[in-house]
Formats: structure tokens, C-alpha cells, sequence
């Protein structure tokens, strides 16, 4: 089942809207085929196996970190292929979470003569396929929250300089992480100061471009801004209050660019729409690079699954950007509390991962 694991993590960031699978068949002890689902639209982890297996899968078990689907799709179901591959076992790491199919794949392998199980590894599944099991039970995306600060917890200097805060390693794990979703929020402040492209740059690689989302409530978006002049298979995405002047949108309209108007209070998106909105476009995952005012909206709206917080051995020492900025709490028990922590290290920088209570998987 890990090496099932191993062979998924090789579709992050191509098999959106689909869940990361892999499949490992085994026979008398001895690995005998692999696979991964590639791409969204390509054929199924369990197909990939059973190409590679040939005729040595009859008999044979097989892995797969996610239960195999039984219903018609993109491609035919994998629960017929398996059928007529003579696989007598078949081993799932976790059930489909989408409540219309859920243990209909095994169950219909099960009717069959197979023998099957499931939950082997499962919190590992799990965790691989988070944004997949959000979206799949409640058609949101998975918010993910990331941001660099020094070690008194500012973001920039008083000025606005934060070029750099942390290392290379640390900024190449945050495009990796770009890779991984469908979306990047951030809003108009973040445009206007850093004028960032918000593609994904992999060295020696090439890496998938989320669709950029800047909140801009007065469109003051200028119109040589990079996200409006870009190469990419993504679209940038900017959304407006309800009142924003026609003619500054007619400035910015171009190939690429939409719009998205929306209510607001005292100039600020109402982010709980706006995410409803993102899952009603099929936008599955959205990573926030926002500044300090929407990184405090996102948390105050309670729309942030998960949190990747770099750390850089700088002290600004003085009256910098915090890393939130807005009517904050009154008590420390009133405080969001993040779980299931984990730390890493980027040379000299330190990261922090971890989940915002409300989230569960």
C-alpha cells in the first residue's frame, strides 16, 4: 500500500478534479505491475496496473490506495477491468468518499467472488487525498493558508520591503506547493506592491498554474499588472465589489482575464461566497498568498482547512507587517487552534503544518 502511495504523489497537481491513486498487483510475493493515474481524463491507476501486469494478473492481488470506481466517468469503470483480468484480491486503502458511490466499487467486486478489504494505511490515503475527500463530501475547496514571516512575525519591514524573508529551498517547496492546487488568492494589495506573475516556476520541470484570484473590491488593478499579461494554461480570475466602474473593467478585459462580482462590507470580499462560488466553478483547492488583511479575513471567516507557515532566522525588531492585520481577539481562549502539527526545516528556515480545528478528514 505505500509503494500504491509512492506511485499517486507522481499525479499532484495534474489529476484535478480526480483523486491521486496508485495500484501495485502482487503474485506469490512478487510485484508483477504498477501504475498511477497520470492526468485528469487519462485511464485509472488500476488500468495502468493491469496494462503492466498482462496476463500475470490473473490470480494476483491487488493494491490501491483508494477504492476503485464502478460507475461510468471520464473512462469505463475500473471495476470491469478488474473482473476480466482474473484478480482474485483486491486490497483498498480507503473507501470513495463521494456519498453518491461510496463502497459501491468494493461492494459490486465483493457480489463477484472477490475477496475483498479496505482500510489498510488509511489515515496516510486520507491525508494524500484531502482536498479530493473535501471537495467530493462538500463541494468546497480546501482553503490552504501559507505565509512567510520573520521570527517576530512580520511579513515585511514598515516599508513593505519582504524580498527575502525566507531561503531558495523554502520558496521552491512554495511552488511546489502552487503546483499542487487549482487556485492562488491574493488580494490587490499584494498586486500593487510585488506585481507577482503567480505561476509556478520548478526548476528543470514544468509545473501546472492555478488560477490566479486577486481580491480587488475597487478594481484598482493597473492595467500593465503581469497577471494580466501572461502566458498560461490558467485563467486570472479578479474579483470585484457589486458597485466597481464599468470602464475600469472594460480596461482590464483581455483574453484570460474574468470577473467576478461580489457583495461586501466595508470594502472587503465576503470570502465564505467567494470559496462557495470557486467550488461552483469546479476549483477544488485554492492556497492563500494573500498579505496581512486577507490572511485576517481568511481565518476570520473560518474558510482555512490547513496552514504552511515559514519561518525565516530574521528579526525585524521593530514596527513591521504582521502577519495578521485587523480586529483581533480579546482572549487567548478565544484563539483559532491549529492540529496534528508538523515541523520541517529548509536549511536555516523552519516550517509549520498544521490544520485549523474545524477541519476534519
Amino acid at each position: 500500500m505505500r509503494m500504491a502511495l509512492e506511485l499517486a504523489e507522481q499525479g499532484r497537481g495534474w489529476t484535478s478534479p480526480n483523486p491521486m491513486v496508485g495500484a501495485v498487483i502482487v503474485k506469490e510475493d512478487t510485484v508483477v505491475g504498477k501504475g498511477c493515474h497520470q492526468t485528469v481524463g487519462s485511464p485509472h491507476a488500476e488500468i495502468n496496473a493491469l496494462n503492466d501486469a498482462g496476463e500475470k494478473a490473473g490470480g494476483a492481488t491487488l493494491y490501491v490506495n483508494l477504492e476503485p470506481c464502478n460507475h461510468e466517468g471520464r473512462t469505463p469503470p475500473c471495476t470491469q477491468a478488474i473482473l476480466r483480468s482474473g484478480i482474485k484480491r483486491v486490497v483498498a486503502g480507503m473507501r470513495d468518499p463521494n456519498p453518491r458511490v461510496t463502497g459501491g466499487g468494493l461492494a459490486f467486486l465483493k457480489t463477484q467472488g472477490l475477496d475483498v478489504s479496505v482500510g489498510v494505511c488509511e489515515d496516510a490515503c486520507r491525508r494524500l487525498n484531502e482536498i479530493f475527500i473535501k471537495y467530493a463530501t462538500t463541494s468546497l475547496p480546501f482553503v490552504i493558508l501559507k505565509c512567510a514571516a520573520t521570527l517576530d512575525g512580520c511579513i515585511a519591514t514598515r516599508t513593505g520591503d519582504s524580498k527575502w524573508i525566507t531561503n531558495s529551498l523554502s520558496r521552491h517547496f512554495a511552488h511546489e506547493l502552487r503546483h499542487s492546487v487549482d487556485a492562488i488568492m491574493v488580494g490587490i494589495g499584494t498586486v500593487l506592491k510585488d506585481n507577482p506573475q503567480l505561476t509556478t516556476r520548478l526548476e528543470g520541470r514544468r509545473g501546472s498554474d492555478p488560477v490566479r484570484v486577486v481580491l480587488d473590491t475597487k478594481l484598482t488593478m493597473p492595467p500593465d499588472a503581469q497577471v494580466l499579461h501572461l502566458t498560461s494554461d490558467s485563467d486570472t480570475l479578479i474579483v470585484t465589489g457589486s458597485a466597481a466602474p464599468a470602464e475600469k473593467r472594460r480596461m482590464l478585459e483581455r483574453p484570460g482575464v474574468r470577473f467576478l462580482a461580489l457583495k461586501h462590507e466595508e470594502g472587503q470580499i465576503d470570502l465564505t461566497s467567494l470559496v462557495r462560488e470557486l467550488g461552483g466553478m469546479g476549483i477544488t483547492s485554492v492556497l492563500i498568498e494573500g498579505g496581512s488583511r486577507v490572511n485576517s479575513s481568511a481565518l476570520r471567516a473560518g474558510i482555512v482547512d490547513k496552514i504552511y507557515m515559514f519561518y525565516g532566522p530574521k528579526i525585524c525588531g521593530g514596527n513591521g507587517i504582521p502577519v495578521c492585520r485587523g480586529t483581533g481577539i480579546n482572549l487567548m481562549n478565544e484563539s483559532m487552534q491549529v492540529t496534528d502539527i508538523s515541523v520541517r526545516r529548509f536549511a536555516d528556515d523552519v516550517m509549520i503544518e498544521g490544520y485549523l480545528k474545524h477541519q476534519t478528514l
